[in-house]
């Protein structure tokens, strides 16, 4: 199977709902290429749910070539998008397109993702230019949680909202083959969705996008216990399975159950009375 291409998500604009999901490592880059993920997002958010970090802000290029090259060593069929984190683009366009680079030389990265609307055209501009797919994200950013006042739902008034609509036209006229929409009320986000060329994929705003996504951490309920985004939709428990799984291998070290001798090497006896014999008697010349 040929790998998944910026281009081809473009052109799935109405076509087909497109299944994206966040990895942040070689196993789940597996698990998620064998679910059958379009596109995974080597995403920022490994700061909260891998890192341990309170927000987004705690992660650099560094962090992010480092787990990006994990997914990509994985060999997904899906495309592989990293994240760009915070400070990485809110420099020079020149040094942004260096950090972009090196998610994609280093990383492995087929693609870019980068918040923020029209007041980021110029580096999105630079990243397009140097040949780099970039895809957008609009709404809640997590990056600008300071400025927001803390992880709020956008574009719910009507002048945020048209706002909102403009900057997704501006990044598509830039270049950029999908735009993620992220908390955002679901009429707004059909209306971008109506609005743009590109796939919309939402994370919080509705059904009415071309392709959702998730957390992978968020989806196998992995999440340890944390606060759960209303959006979000766990399809398994595998933390209270990994408990589980935990308490019986303890108690079968102290029980003496694990390992069996079906889980254990063993000598053959021959060797091991020669083994015992040399041993001995060199214990016995000792004393």
């Amino acid at each position: 199977m040929s790998r998944v291409t910026a281009p081809e998500i473009r052109a799935r604009k109405g076509e087909a709902k497109i299944r994206m999901v966040t990895a942040y490592d070689y196993p789940t880059a597996k698990i998620a290429d064998r679910a059958g993920a379009d596109i995974i997002l080597v995403g920022d958010s490994v700061a909260n749910v891998v890192l341990g970090y309170a927000d987004t802000l705690s992660v650099d290029t560094d962090v992010m070539v480092h787990h990006t090259a994990a997914v990509t060593r994985a060999e997904p069929n899906a495309l592989v998008v990293g994240d760009m984190p915070w400070m990485s683009f809110h420099v020079s366009p020149e040094d942004t397109v260096r950090n972009a680079a090196r998610l994609v030389r280093e990383g492995g990265a087929a693609a870019v993702k980068i918040e923020g609307g029209r007041k980021r055209l110029d580096v999105i501009t630079a990243v397009l230019d140097a040949e780099i797919p970039v895809m957008g994200h609009l709404g809640l950013t997590p990056q600008s949680v300071n400025v927001m006042g803390g992880y709020r739902v956008q574009g719910k008034r009507v002048h945020a909202a048209y706002e909102m609509i403009s900057d997704a036209q501006a990044l598509t006229d830039a270049g950029v083959f999908a735009i993620v929409l992220e908390g955002v009320p679901d009429r707004v986000a059909q209306i971008v969705t109506a609005e743009v060329s590109v796939p919309t994929i939402g994370i919080g705003a509705g059904a009415g996008c071309d392709g959702q996504v998730l957390v992978m951490h968020d989806v196998l309920g992995l999440g340890g216990g944390e606060y759960v985004p209303k959006f979000v939709r766990s399809y398994a428990d595998l933390a209270s399975d990994a408990v589980d799984a935990l308490e019986r291998f303890f108690a079968d070290v102290e029980s003496g159950a694990f390992p069996s001798a079906d889980e254990t090497y063993h000598m053959p006896d021959e060797s091991f009375e020669i083994l015992k014999d040399l041993v001995e008697s060199e214990t016995s010349a000792d004393r």
